[in-house]
């Protein structure tokens, strides 16, 4: 079992592999059941008003994509 500091420690990392994981176009379901999500989920249960809900995360990072996938899409097409 992790500790708090621990979890603290790697949360950037937690954070990278979702990212990964919504870049890969993951659906939530799947994403629900991997090991970051779960640590992401213990953050914040533990640490509410430091870490955001797993869920809100995804949905934040997975907006965040398809604004950057939109705004590559803008700039490839010829002008």
């Amino acid at each position: 079992m992790m500790t708090i500091s621990e979890l603290e420690a790697s949360y950037p990392l937690y954070c990278r592999a979702l990212r990964l994981l919504i870049q890969e176009g993951q659906s939530l379901r799947k994403v629900q059941r991997t090991v970051c999500w779960s640590r992401l989920e213990s953050l914040n249960a533990c640490r509410p008003r430091q870490y955001r809900n797993p869920e809100h995360l995804y949905f934040l990072l997975k907006r965040q994509a398809g604004l950057q996938s939109d705004s590559s899409a803008v700039r490839a097409e010829p002008g």
